[in-house]
C-alpha cells in the first residue's frame, strides 16, 4: 500500500481523504470565524485579489473546487451575471452545506455538488475559469487533480490556485511560532479543536513551494504558469493558462 503525508504523519493513500474529511467536519461551523481570526482578515484581501486577476466576465462558466463556505463562488457569481454559471463544489459535505446556506442567505442559488477534484464529473473544455482556494494542499494526488482541472478548462482558460506557501526567509521563525504555538490554541478556544489547526500548520509545511507548484502545474498540462506572492509569501496565487 502506498503512503502519503497527512500533516507530518505518514498514512495510507486510501485513508488520507477520510482524515481530511474529519478535519473539515470538525471545523466547518467555525471555519469563517477562524479564517478571520487567524489571518487578521487578510484572507478576504487574498480572495479579492484572486477575483481581480481571474477577471471573470459576463457569461463565463466557472468551477470553484474546494469551494467550502462559498466566498469565491459568491464573488464569481456577482461577476458572471445571469448568463454565466458558477458551480460550487467540495469533497466535504459539511463544508458544502455551510457554504450553500451562506449563499442562500445572500440570495444566490448556485449548482452545489459534492465531488472529488481527482475525478471531476464535467466534460472536457467546459469552463472559462477553475479556482481552488486553500484546498490543493489537502489533495492526495495533486498531479492528478491539476490534470483534471486542466482537462475541464477551455483552451485559453485560467486555473487560479490560491494556497498557503513558503514565506520569505526573515518571516520563517515568527511564522513558525505563530503556526505551532498560537494557532492550535486559537483553534481550541474558538472551535474546540486544536488538532485540526495543528494539522493545518503541518499541511502548509508539506505543500510544494512556489517554484515546485509552478513546475507541477506545467507538468499537468498548463502551457503558461505564473505566481504572485502575497503577504511575504505566506500565500501565493498561481495562475495557469491552458493552451
Amino acid at each position: 500500500m502506498s503512503t502519503t503525508h497527512f500533516g507530518f504523519q505518514s498514512v495510507d493513500e486510501k485513508d488520507k481523504a477520510r482524515h481530511v474529511r474529519q478535519v473539515f467536519d470538525s471545523v466547518a461551523a467555525k471555519y469563517d470565524v477562524m479564517n478571520d481570526l487567524m489571518s487578521a482578515g487578510l484572507h478576504r484581501l487574498w480572495k479579492a485579489y484572486t477575483i481581480t486577476v481571474a477577471n471573470p466576465r459576463e457569461g463565463y462558466q466557472v468551477l470553484d473546487i474546494a469551494g467550502g463556505t462559498g466566498d469565491l463562488s459568491l464573488a464569481f457569481a456577482k461577476k458572471v451575471g445571469k448568463t454565466g454559471r458558477v458551480v460550487h463544489t467540495d469533497i466535504n459535505e459539511a463544508m458544502l452545506r455551510t457554504g450553500r446556506d451562506r449563499l442562500l442567505d445572500a440570495g444566490v442559488v448556485l449548482p452545489t455538488l459534492v465531488c472529488d477534484a481527482e475525478k471531476l464529473p464535467f466534460p472536457d473544455n467546459h469552463f472559462d475559469i477553475v479556482s481552488v482556494a486553500f484546498g490543493l494542499r489537502n489533495m492526495t494526488h495533486k498531479d492528478v487533480a491539476l490534470a483534471e482541472m486542466c482537462r475541464v478548462l477551455k483552451p485559453g482558460g485560467k486555473l487560479m490556485v490560491l494556497e498557503f506557501s513558503k514565506v520569505a526567509k526573515p518571516l520563517e521563525k515568527p511564522y513558525d511560532w505563530y503556526s505551532f504555538k498560537v494557532l492550535p490554541r486559537l483553534g481550541k478556544l474558538v472551535a474546540g479543536d486544536d488538532a485540526s489547526y495543528r494539522y493545518l500548520a503541518e499541511s502548509i509545511r508539506m505543500h510544494p513551494s512556489q517554484e515546485e507548484l509552478k513546475t507541477l502545474m506545467k507538468q499537468s498540462g498548463f502551457g503558461h504558469v505564473d505566481y504572485h506572492n502575497l503577504t511575504g509569501g505566506m500565500v501565493a496565487l498561481h495562475v495557469g493558462i491552458k493552451c
